[in-house]
Parts: structure tokens; sequence; C-alpha cells
């Protein structure tokens, strides 16, 4: 199973000034959800076993890593930090499969963060595919069907 670490999750309706920044209607997920969603995209790529940890941060956080680690002098909505996603590996292995950081007041949809952000770790890239990342990021956050 992903082992997945949740880090500094703001708690779902507390009024706090970072959520003012959301998107009018724009609701955290409960650390079961979090949970299910970052599995469902690790499952993606076949990674059955494994960690990640997932951390929510400030603007203020999330600016300084997006200048250390890309050089952008500005907050992000979410990064990703791969560990063992470069090199092939049995995925049915347990892995250091890496970090996730999410700036909630950044995001439009923090699941959509979520996901977006494993399936970066996992080996999928929007930027080089032919629409593969995106198509699959929709089916995870496809509601069930009743």
């Amino acid at each position: 199973m992903v082992e997945v670490e949740i880090v500094g999750l703001p708690k779902a309706g507390a009024d706090h000034a970072a959520g003012a920044g959301r998107a009018a209607g724009a609701q955290l997920p409960s650390p079961r959800e979090v949970r299910r969603l970052a599995r469902s995209a690790a499952h993606c790529a076949d990674i059955g076993a494994g960690h990640l940890a997932i951390e929510f941060v400030d603007e203020q956080r999330i600016a300084k890593l997006n200048r250390e680690h890309r050089g952008m002098d500005t907050a992000t909505d979410v990064l990703s930090f791969p560990v063992d996603g470069g090199e092939p590996i049995d995925a049915r292995l347990a892995r250091e499969i890496g970090d996730v950081v999410i700036c909630a007041e950044r995001c439009r949809d923090v699941r959509e963060a979520i996901v977006h952000g494993v399936l970066h770790l996992v080996g999928f890239d929007h930027e080089i595919d032919e629409g593969q990342m995106l198509a699959t990021q929709r089916a995870i956050l496809q509601p069930p069907a009743k």
C-alpha cells in the first residue's frame, strides 16, 4: 500500500486567513480523501507500495520553494519533488515516491492539486505528453457513478 503522510492540512471549514484566497466554494478535503486521491494517482503508474508526503503551506513558503527549485519568483498552487521517480523500479517494491507541496490559497481546486502533484511524482508530465496526464487527472477526479 502507498503510505500518504499529510502535513499542515488546515481543518475543513476552519476560519483562517489562508482560506480567504481560495475560490468561492473551494473546500479542503478530509485527510481520508487526501489519501484516497493520492493513492489513486500513484496507482495510475502501477505503484502499489511506497511513501509520499503531501504538505500544505502558505504563499510565502511555496514562493520560496518555487524560487529555489524552479527559478520562478512567485507563489504557485502545487509543486512536486520526486525522489525515486526517475529510475526504473519494480512497481511492487516499496519506494520513496516524493513530496507534494500545496498552497491552498492559490488553488482553484485542492483535490485537483493533490492529484496533479502526485501524477507528476510518478512520472506524468503534461508539458511533453499528448494529453495523457490531464486525461488521467480528469478520470481520477470524476465523481463515482451512482
